[in-house]
């Protein structure tokens, strides 16, 4: 049977929306699915009160991500409960002892870090991805960035996340031409505002701020909630 062209090209266009919205509801299903719950066991044994932030390694083209994001990371621990190592005095001694690049930072022993700033505990920090990135139909900011909490006292792993923000201005109502424009005036913005440091705070604030849920930190002995998670 021959259909009107009209009526032809209505059915196409129903189908494929039909499976658009099923591949959505697909989408949604598997970011819906939670991880696997991270056993606090050795972190609720530790009871760390002070946290020592090392230097983040920087894996990223970027050079201004190791600073950016060691630079925010104070504000949620402490909001969290804890004491943590200014980082202006953490950057300054370790400049007078000679360490100047994250990775010798991080390769330190933990008894050294311990007897120098006296911290219960040290968060080391990896940046995969920073910056601003051109795309065909957008520019994107993205940060990407891991974490483990160790035990200066007795060098056990207390606790481990990751945080991945990718954010976009996409326009897709303004045709091609107008997408690819907004593109580049965003990757201009993006670059001039230094947006990339505003969403490392957003980054910091998802992979820092404790409560518990989420995987994230235990909230901190100074934090009025204390113990009851």
């Amino acid at each position: 049977m021959n259909l009107p062209n009209s009526l032809f090209r209505a059915l196409r266009a129903g189908r494929f929306m039909a499976l658009a919205v099923f591949s959505l509801l697909l989408a949604a299903c598997a970011t819906q699915q939670p991880g696997p719950q991270f056993d606090y066991t050795a972190f609720k044994a530790s009871k760390p009160r002070s946290i020592l932030v090392l230097p983040p390694v920087n894996q990223s083209p970027d050079v201004d991500a190791s600073a950016s994001l060691f630079s925010v990371t104070t504000y949620p621990l402490a909001e969290s409960g804890y004491y943590v190592i200014p980082i202006t005095l953490t950057e300054e001694t370790f400049k007078q002892n000679g360490v100047t690049v994250a990775e010798e930072a991080h390769s330190l022993p933990l008894d050294k870090l311990r007897e120098i700033f006296g911290a219960d505990a040290a968060l080391y920090i990896t940046i995969t991805r920073y910056g601003v990135s051109y795309r065909l139909i957008d520019s994107v900011v993205e940060i990407a960035a891991s974490a483990k909490l160790v035990d200066l006292r007795n060098a056990q792993e207390l606790w481990q996340g990751s945080a991945s923000i990718a954010i976009g201005q996409n326009n897709s109502n303004s045709g091609l031409v107008g997408m690819l424009v907004g593109a580049v005036v965003n990757q201009i913005v993006n670059n001039v505002s230094d947006r990339a440091h505003e969403v490392a705070g957003t980054a910091s604030r998802q992979l820092f701020w404790g409560g518990g849920h989420s995987n994230r930190l235990l909230l901190g002995p100074y934090h009025p909630k204390y113990g009851t998670e």
